[in-house]
């Protein structure tokens, strides 16, 4: 069904405010999937803060001119399903993770930080921990030293008190 063209300016503009906010555009050819299958990858990019669409290659241009994502306008090509996140690996990790358990989603590309992704590229980026993670990763370093440090003291600590108590015992008879 042909949208006229009030309606693709509202597409356009969608997505354009979309793009605004967003650090990272993952792109997928969906050919092949059945509606099922589309409505799970919906459902898990929107769980995850992903906006995935169904976009006309020409309207994702227009809307994506201007932005960090033009970048990534030479990839619009085919049938594919453009994910938006304003978590910079959220998009990529929901689409990778999708088409490693569905062999009809293939990776076509993507945009981050105003340069293009191939698709080893992409699936790089949909490797990298999530912000969350990369933190309670972080803090673990930074305790690491103290926790040590904190055994090793505790550990002298013990070995003091326990030659201690083997003294005092031994002096305590002669002093009887």
């Amino acid at each position: 069904m042909s949208l006229n063209r009030n309606e693709k300016a509202a597409v356009v503009s969608d997505v354009a405010a979309q793009a605004a906010k967003s650090q990272t555009l993952a792109l997928a050819e969906y050919r092949g999937l059945t509606v099922e299958a589309l409505n799970k990858l919906r459902v898990e990019a929107r769980a995850k803060g992903v906006y995935l669409h169904v976009l006309k290659n020409t309207l994702a241009r227009r809307a994506v001119a201007g932005t960090s994502f033009e970048a990534a306008a030479d990839a619009m090509v085919g049938p594919l399903i453009y994910g938006f996140s304003e978590d910079a690996v959220a998009a990529a990790k929901v689409i990778a993770d999708f088409a490693k358990t569905n062999d009809k989603l293939v990776l076509k590309g993507g945009a981050y930080g105003g340069k293009a992704l191939d698709v080893t590229a992409l699936k790089a980026l949909a490797s990298v921990p999530s912000k969350e993670v990369l933190l309670s990763q972080l803090a673990g370093l930074l305790t690491s030293p103290v926790q040590r440090t904190a055994a090793v003291l505790a550990a002298l600590a013990q070995k003091k008190g326990a030659g201690a108590e083997a003294e005092a015992p031994a002096e305590a008879p002669a002093a009887a």
